[in-house]
């Protein structure tokens, strides 16, 4: 690695990020590429489990995927929204649409930031780089 590479993740040092979606395979790729970039990281299945960790684990970000069952993303980011300690948590949206509409609803809920998946690694790090550099301004 070289002395670029590293300067690139020390922004990301140390910064609490909640990764909440259905799929084992997002949650486990998603949480190996916070961890290598120097993020503590949690994970939940479904908005239901989020909502319990999100209070303990305070994250500076959550990505929350659309389509998942018992309490979906949109329902979930307007929770996190609507809770005046959480308020200013970035929120980004997963999905496997990638919708106008989708899109369209997710700001209307309050997320910042709609990634489609499948994604890259350079594009899940962008947009975690991107969300934290907007609450710092």
């Amino acid at each position: 690695m070289n002395d670029a590479d590293a300067d690139a993740d020390s922004d990301l040092r140390g910064a609490r990020v909640l990764v909440i979606d259905d799929s084992k395979t997002i949650r486990r790729a998603a949480e190996g590429l916070l961890i290598k970039a120097g993020c503590e990281v949690r994970t939940a299945e479904d908005g239901f489990e989020a909502l319990g960790k999100i209070m303990e684990f305070k994250p500076d970000l959550v990505f929350v995927d659309i389509m998942m069952p018992r309490l979906d993303g949109y329902h979930t980011c307007a929770l996190i929204k609507a809770n005046a300690q959480l308020r200013d948590t970035p929120v980004v949206m997963l999905s496997s649409k990638d919708g106008l509409f989708d899109r369209a609803k997710g700001r209307l809920v309050g997320a910042g930031l709609y990634l489609s998946k499948p994604f890259t690694g350079k594009e899940f790090i962008d947009a975690v780089r991107g969300s934290l550099r907007r609450i710092a301004d």
